[in-house]
């Protein structure tokens, strides 16, 4: 089980954007079923809680307060070879769930997804990709917003009727003594359809990593630094913190 908490600073065009900030919590576990010695299928939502979130409207900066976030998922099959090399092929979806309207996404969006790994005696690299498409039509006359479609996928919407959203994650750990790693898996996204300037959104990251016990319990701390390198011109992400807190509880299958 993942507790994911994101602290994030933002820039941008917008008046006001440049003191903007916000707080919240992603829960996203990863459920795996084994299907044979090698290969597992995965289950791996993820909901979001937001404690402090700003969006722009007539009026200016307001502060959202807490309320959900959009959920996602991933259902993916993956197999582990005997090169340690790990595949995975699977199906992506981000919905409309956000408590306040303010939030929520205009889209819903599926799409396949796929995720490749290497593992090494120091550590491990992969990366994900999915591309998704909208499910649903809206009047591109009242979308004109920022939104957060699921752990962290950052997209500007700017008057578009149709979403083609090409998404994933890096990740990189390199092992060290007594439980530490040097690790981190920023979430990155392209937006075909937005317009210029606003169409991808790509964090470089770093972090560490701790595993330790309380009592019996694994519990696993990591800490990561995001700087966007590239964000949406008119509002994005611009700094991030996030602390993720995952014990390791067995499985009831």
């Amino acid at each position: 089980m993942n507790f994911n908490f994101d602290y994030v600073h933002y820039q941008g065009e917008l008046p006001g954007a440049k003191s903007q900030n916000s707080f919240a919590m992603g829960f996203q576990p990863v459920l795996p079923v084994p299907l044979n010695k090698t290969t597992n299928l995965f289950v791996r939502p993820n909901i979001p809680l937001y404690f402090t979130q700003p969006t722009f409207g007539a009026n200016g900066f307001e502060n959202q307060g807490f309320g959900l976030g959009n959920i996602s998922a991933d259902i993916a099959i993956g197999k582990t070879f005997p090169s340690k090399t790990i595949g995975i092929l699977g199906v992506f979806g981000s919905f409309r769930t956000a408590s306040n309207e303010a939030l929520r996404s205009p889209y819903t969006l599926l799409g396949p997804e796929i995720m490749v790994s290497q593992l090494f005696k120091w550590g491990v690299v992969g990366l994900m990709v999915n591309h998704s498409w909208n499910l649903n039509k809206i009047d591109p006359s009242t979308n004109d917003s920022f939104s957060i479609l699921g752990d962290d996928v950052w997209i500007s919407s700017e008057g578009g009727e149709s979403a083609s959203i090409t998404a994933g994650q890096y990740v990189y750990a390199v092992s060290l003594s007594n439980g530490w790693q040097i690790m981190s898996s920023p979430t990155w996204s392209y937006n075909h359809n937005a317009s210029k300037g606003n169409k991808l959104t790509l964090p470089l990251a770093t972090g560490v990593t701790k595993v330790t016990h309380f009592g019996k319990l694994p519990i696993k701390f990591n800490l990561q630094y995001w700087y966007y390198v590239a964000s949406p011109e008119a509002f994005g992400p611009q700094h991030q913190i996030r602390l993720t807190i995952s014990p390791v509880v067995p499985l009831p299958w």
